[in-house]
């Protein structure tokens, strides 16, 4: 109220007032106009506008600080969640490069091993070809002398046929079978 009162001795201390000699009759259209204007703002204090503005004005401004309330809330959360997403991508990345290790070193292993298995196929072929080359050479020895050995028969058999007379024949008969029967019993 106090604030009217002020508002109106202020417009009536104006040089509009001082000039005119009758500012206080309804024929003077300032008077009027100034009339209309206090009833105006005694509808508007009757009606609790000011009142009303302010509480729309309070109302817009909860309204906004709850919004930026909201956006701090959210900002916040964002804040947490691109450092979740941080801390999962470095996870991720650590684990990636621990896998990555594995696998080279499980690479590693396997070409050792590789080459562990590929040295003692090499060995055992090695011993399975040297033991056949010493198979085909005590068949191909064996051979030789089966051979020899029928060469040599059939030559003393000749040779014993054309010098040999038949009372020696007769003894080297009885001989040979005196000596299978000896070894035989």
């Amino acid at each position: 109220m106090t604030r009217i009162l002020t508002l109106v001795l202020a417009l009536a201390a104006t040089p509009a007032l001082a000039a005119e000699e009758n500012f206080f009759s309804l024929r003077s259209t300032e008077f009027v106009v100034w009339i209309a204007f206090l009833v105006f703002l005694a509808v508007l204090v009757f009606f609790k506008v000011p009142g009303m503005i302010g509480a729309m004005l309070d109302k817009r401004a909860d309204t906004i600080r709850a919004e930026l309330d909201e956006a701090r809330k959210l900002r916040e959360e964002a804040q947490e969640l691109r450092a979740s997403f941080e801390r999962k991508k470095a996870e991720v990345k650590d684990q990636a490069e621990r896998i990555v290790a594995k696998a080279r070193a499980d690479a590693e292993l396997a070409a050792q091993q590789a080459r562990a298995d590929l040295e003692t196929s090499i060995v055992r072929r090695l011993k399975a070809a040297e033991d056949q080359i010493a198979s085909a050479e005590a068949s191909a020895v064996r051979a030789v002398r089966d051979q020899a050995i029928a060469v040599a028969i059939s030559a003393s058999r000749e040779l014993i046929a054309k010098k040999m007379e038949a009372e020696d024949a007769a003894k080297l008969i009885e001989s040979s079978i005196a000596t299978v029967d000896a070894r035989l019993h």
